[in-house]
């Protein structure tokens, strides 16, 4: 399968001024496969270790941090030559090995040369719990589940895929009806790589939602692993309610819901774990629309997600027969599967600080607002056709300056104060 972070890897592997590589991600995106498709069709070999298996390797660091002792050690381990500028070291599950993140470091001072790839399921958590992280002598890649467009690619939508890269929208408005049917099952599918496989392969929807339960059940058993054992519970009661929090009409996180008489303190530290192992994202509200939107948010008030919509759907146990009809499941949840899978776009074009606008009334509100070069890019999603925007005209009478943005349903559309952009174009907004 195709994925869309391999050109940010080529880009990486011919950089004069390249770095050790930490890829984040959570578990099942499609890390592993990627660093070894990668290796496999750029390097002359590749030295792969899983920290996780390969358990009498964790030591290698203990002695000291040489990069050519380690380099030594892994060849006659792996009875392998390794060649700078042919062999591509990756170290997965990084985390496992108690000194493997600090090695980094010497790597890229001592033999920035070689190219050396870092990766793991706990990264995230691994590195907050560091004290010795190589600050400034590593690059970073964040890989989030497929999206749409490497759906398309996947499931022998090549073409189509290409029309949505080059934007052309009067011939994707003549394909319409096909495109909704393929976001249709993408909503259903999401972009787990397992799950877009099996579909690919066979468009079974119960063997997809097989799939999808595995890996939430694998979530589940690295909460019980891997997270404070006096957090766990918290940690489920959080996760188990974000399909329910989302299916609000207003969908603002209220701790309240979850437990009565529970209160940010009592959570703070599971919301902050789930977010570091990248299984939720918060998204804040923002009182201003003015640079930096960081500046104007409220930590206390802000809405949930998870890394995939197909996964939320899994957890709010949506039947296959929903597909059948023509907006019903772009409405589930009261529209949660379309910001969800708004905001996964949104997350993959490489957005990484996304935040909601509402005024202080709470009569206005406007799904997401971001800033992207210097613009600042105000979102309102509408799940279906119906295209009212009373919050978003309030928001241009406010800020007339700004030009506005809608995504739904319906077909491209450029207005002089708003310009509505089709669901599955909606990673290009800001740009279009």
């Amino acid at each position: 399968m195709e994925r869309s972070a391999l050109h940010a890897l080529k880009e990486w592997k011919n950089s004069p001024n390249r770095k050790p590589l930490l890829i984040y991600g959570a578990r099942q995106v499609g890390k592993t496969w990627l660093m070894k498709h990668f290796g496999k069709n750029q390097f002359k070999n590749t030295v792969y270790v899983n920290f996780e298996k390969e358990i009498q390797l964790r030591s290698l660091f203990e002695q000291d941090y040489q990069p050519s002792r380690i380099i030594k050690a892994l060849e006659t381990y792996f009875s392998k030559d390794i060649k700078p500028g042919e062999t591509l070291i990756v170290f997965d599950e990084i985390q496992e090995a108690k000194g493997a993140l600090t090695s980094l470091k010497y790597f890229n001072e001592e033999l920035s040369e070689q190219h050396v790839i870092g990766a793991g399921s706990l990264l995230g958590i691994a590195v907050k719990q560091q004290t010795s992280f190589p600050v400034g002598q590593v690059e970073f890649l964040n890989l989030y589940p497929m999206n749409f467009n490497e759906f398309l690619m996947a499931t022998g939508n090549d073409r189509l895929a290409r029309l949505l890269d080059e934007k052309d929208w009067t011939l994707l408005t003549s394909l319409r009806t096909k495109i909704i049917s393929l976001l249709k099952s993408y909503y259903y599918v999401g972009g787990m790589p397992e799950a877009v496989l099996s579909f690919s392969q066979n468009e079974n929807y119960n063997q997809v939602r097989k799939i999808q339960e595995n890996i939430l059940q694998s979530y589940e058993q690295d909460f019980a692993k891997h997270a404070p054992a006096e957090v766990i519970p918290r940690i489920r009661m959080l996760w188990n309610a974000v399909v329910s929090q989302l299916s609000k009409e207003n969908k603002k996180f209220i701790y309240g819901l979850i437990r009565e008489g529970a209160r940010t303190k009592d959570f703070e530290i599971a919301l902050n774990w789930l977010e570091d192992y990248g299984l939720v994202y918060r998204v804040k509200r923002t009182k201003k629309a003015n640079f930096p939107l960081a500046a104007y948010s409220d930590l206390s008030i802000f809405k949930l997600y998870i890394l995939d919509v197909g996964l939320l759907g899994a957890l709010g146990n949506i039947h296959p027969q929903i597909l059948i009809d023509k907006e019903l499941l772009f409405n589930e949840f009261k529209g949660a599967l379309t910001e969800q899978f708004v905001l996964q776009e949104l997350k993959a074009s490489g957005q990484k600080q996304l935040f909601y606008w509402a005024n202080d009334s709470g009569s206005a509100e406007i799904d997401f607002i971001f800033e992207k070069e210097n613009v600042l890019i105000p979102l309102e999603v509408k799940a279906s056709e119906n295209l009212q925007s009373k919050s978003l005209k309030t928001f241009a009478d406010k800020y007339p300056e700004i030009h506005c943005y809608r995504t739904s349903l319906s077909d491209y559309r450029l207005e002089s104060w708003m310009t509505n952009v089709p669901l599955v174009g909606v990673s290009g907004v800001g740009r279009i």
